[in-house]
């Protein structure tokens, strides 16, 4: 009888647990698609999904909007400006994770097709002149800084923005791939990518907001950027790789105001690879450029590659390559002398100038005892490689 039984259930499938529900694969989610556009007055969570961008699409004040993990956001050039702009009060949240990062992309793959993350917040700023209000040069032309500075415009994480760097209507200058206005302490940015624009990978005009892990590949201006007494301390793990095109590692700047605040960020790696040259005209290629009182305190630097550019065309000239080098006499004599400056435990290789210099004979450099310190241990940034980090099969972080 137990024999019968046993092939009864056999043949009517009483016997499950080999083939159970919880054993098949679970489908992977349809992405969703569609196209933003305009401005976005409600709040809005797009979910995974291959959207597209078009035109100049703002997130109003008290509106949040949040892209999933994984979401891919593609722009096309052809069809005029586009950018992604957070005004103030409103918020915008990137939930990526290493290995499902947000990207904004762009169908051409050309650096300065598009405009990029342009944020707005309501943190202090101290532009030219001492002022605290500036009006941003981006092509939106809004009026920046404010008094809160703990202030919060979201949450970027794991997000990568390629090709950007172009100009926005009459605009005063290309775009980078991240722009911060007046962003406020209270904005994580964190594990955040800039790739191949046309102008800085990151750049800060005021603002109290700190970055970590962040990643400036490719960027044909500056790695990373800032003016209008910028104040993030809590930054940490910066890595710029310049290829084909580029120009400073770090261009530091405080709007000719001898401020008494200054940034901070410590594990850093500035390598420029062999073959890379400036823009046309500019021809500086330093690792750390101060001027207009430009200052802070930068420890655990790793500088590689930036060595002498020599013209080819024209009348053949040679500008110098410097770990680090000094614009101007009130920088010198404000920061550098009075310690504002502090470039500490610093590891460089393949560089002409070694030891910090004036960009012109008449500036005399000379770092107070303490204030620059020469290593062969330091590490650098540390980054953990990823999808996150990834573009078209390379690894950024080389």
């Amino acid at each position: 009888m137990k024999t019968k039984l046993f092939a009864l259930a056999l043949a009517t499938g009483l016997f499950l647990n080999s083939c159970s529900s919880s054993d098949d694969p679970t489908p992977a989610p349809t992405p969703a698609t569609g196209e933003i556009t305009g401005s976005i007055t409600a709040n809005k969570t797009y979910a995974y999904g291959n959207y597209t961008l078009k035109g100049i699409v703002k997130i109003n004040s008290g509106v949040t909007v949040t892209f999933e993990a994984g979401s891919t956001i593609t722009i096309d050039k052809a069809t005029g400006d586009n950018a992604l702009v957070v005004l103030k009060g409103g918020k915008l949240i990137t939930q990526g994770t290493a290995d499902k990062p947000v990207v904004f992309t762009e169908k051409s793959k050309l650096p300065g097709s598009w405009g990029g993350i342009i944020v707005y917040g309501d943190a202090p700023a101290k532009v030219a002149g001492g002022g605290t209000t500036g009006t941003s040069e981006d092509g939106n032309k809004i009026s920046y800084g404010g008094a809160n500075a703990t202030d919060n415009s979201g949450s970027l994480v794991y997000t990568r923005v390629e090709y950007a760097g172009s100009k926005l209507a009459d605009g005063e200058k290309e775009n980078n791939g991240f722009t911060f206005y007046s962003v406020g302490s209270g904005t994580v940015l964190d594990h955040l990518v800039s790739y191949k624009g046309a102008d800085d990978g990151f750049e800060f005009f005021g603002g109290t907001v700190s970055m970590t892990n962040a990643i400036s590949y490719g960027n044909y201006d500056d790695a990373f950027d800032w003016q209008d007494g910028w104040q993030g301390t809590i930054n940490t793990n910066w890595y710029a790789y310049q290829t084909g095109k580029g120009n400073y590692g770090m261009e530091i700047e405080a709007s000719l105001n001898d401020n008494s605040f200054g940034p901070k960020v410590s594990n850093i790696t500035l390598k420029r690879e062999a073959g890379n040259v400036p823009e046309v005209g500019d021809n500086q290629v330093d690792a750390f450029q101060f001027k207009r009182e430009g200052n802070g305190e930068y420890s655990n630097i790793v500088i590689d590659g930036y060595g002498n550019f020599t013209t080819t065309t024209g009348t053949i000239t040679t500008y110098k390559g410097s770990a680090v080098s000094i614009l101007d006499a009130a920088t010198n004599d404000h920061q550098v002398k009075t310690s504002k400056i502090k470039l500490l435990n610093v590891k460089i290789t393949n560089t002409t100038n070694v030891t910090p210099i004036g960009a012109t004979d008449a500036i005399v450099v000379a770092f107070p005892t303490g204030t620059f310190t020469p290593s062969t241990t330091a590490t650098g940034a540390s980054l953990t490689a990823g999808a996150w980090a990834t573009v078209d099969g390379v690894n950024l972080i080389k």
